[in-house]
């Protein structure tokens, strides 16, 4: 099933997809493979693998704790493959969250073609915007490949335009401006977010920063395609005293949320 497809197929119960996220390599490759299999147990319709990077952009505290043990532990661009596989053979798409820099490094068509191959849906690529993106352009459509791009409150019209047009899977609406993290309540411009990109394009729009329980997925999934959460899960597994409680606590995490997602 696509990234598309999955979010129409919400959409027809009635509901938001829940997108959940986790770097591969915390604590090591096989425990994160595992809690993102959770995720997907737990009731998350679509994963975001995190290729953890020494510079991230748009990631807070947390994940970056999480990224920067996975870097420690000798991570490689390749684990993301693995992780894949792994999310896929449990039932749901997988997208790689990336920046840039990995993919132009590792090969921009031979990236490409070793998501298709792990059975991939495509990227989300916080750092690269369409105008810049003609080599990841190419490739996309070579391998069928969704392509995510990110809108943010301060997006002009023409930008909100040109990004949506680009888009393939869905748009990645930022509800603040800032970086990922818990807070106590979800940026107040989002809606108004999801509106201005609905009123121009049908691409399907999912928001995500500061989402971080049922309530505040309730209150997104009321008015968005998509709801994306990534610190909550990862601090699931950074606060676990051992692995097993760990995987239990990302997959509790998943089900509150997605009794959210249903809630609205």
């Amino acid at each position: 099933m696509t990234v598309r497809t999955t979010i129409e197929k919400a959409r027809a119960e009635g509901r938001a997809a829940l997108i959940g996220y986790l770097p591969v390599g915390f604590p090591d490759v096989e425990t994160s493979v595992a809690a993102m299999r959770a995720m997907v147990a737990g009731g998350v319709d679509i994963v975001e693998v995190g290729l953890p990077y020494s510079d991230p952009l748009m990631d807070g505290p947390v994940i970056q704790r999480a990224t920067e043990a996975a870097l420690a532990a000798g991570t490689r661009t390749a684990d993301a493959f693995t992780a894949v596989r792994g999310v896929v053979d449990a039932g749901a798409p997988a997208l790689v969250m990336t920046y840039w820099n990995l993919v132009d490094r590792y090969g921009v068509d031979r990236f490409a073609a070793d998501l298709a191959a792990a059975g991939g849906s495509g990227l989300i690529t916080p750092d690269l915007i369409p105008d810049e993106a003609a080599p990841w352009q190419t490739a996309s459509d070579a391998y069928d490949l969704d392509r995510v791009y990110l809108v943010a409150l301060t997006s002009t019209p023409q930008r909100l335009e040109l990004t949506a047009n680009a888009s393939r899977g869905f748009v990645y609406a930022a509800s603040l401006m800032g970086v990922t993290g818990e807070r106590a309540s979800v940026g107040g411009g989002a809606r108004g977010l999801v509106e201005r990109v609905k009123a121009i394009s049908d691409v399907p729009v999912c928001v995500g920063l500061g989402v971080s329980n049922g309530a505040q997925a309730a209150q997104v999934a009321a008015f968005a395609d998509g709801v994306i959460v990534g610190s909550a899960f990862v601090r699931a597994l950074l606060d676990a005293p051992d692995r097993q409680s760990g995987l239990a606590a990302v997959e509790a995490v998943a089900r509150d949320l997605a009794n959210g997602v249903r809630s609205a």
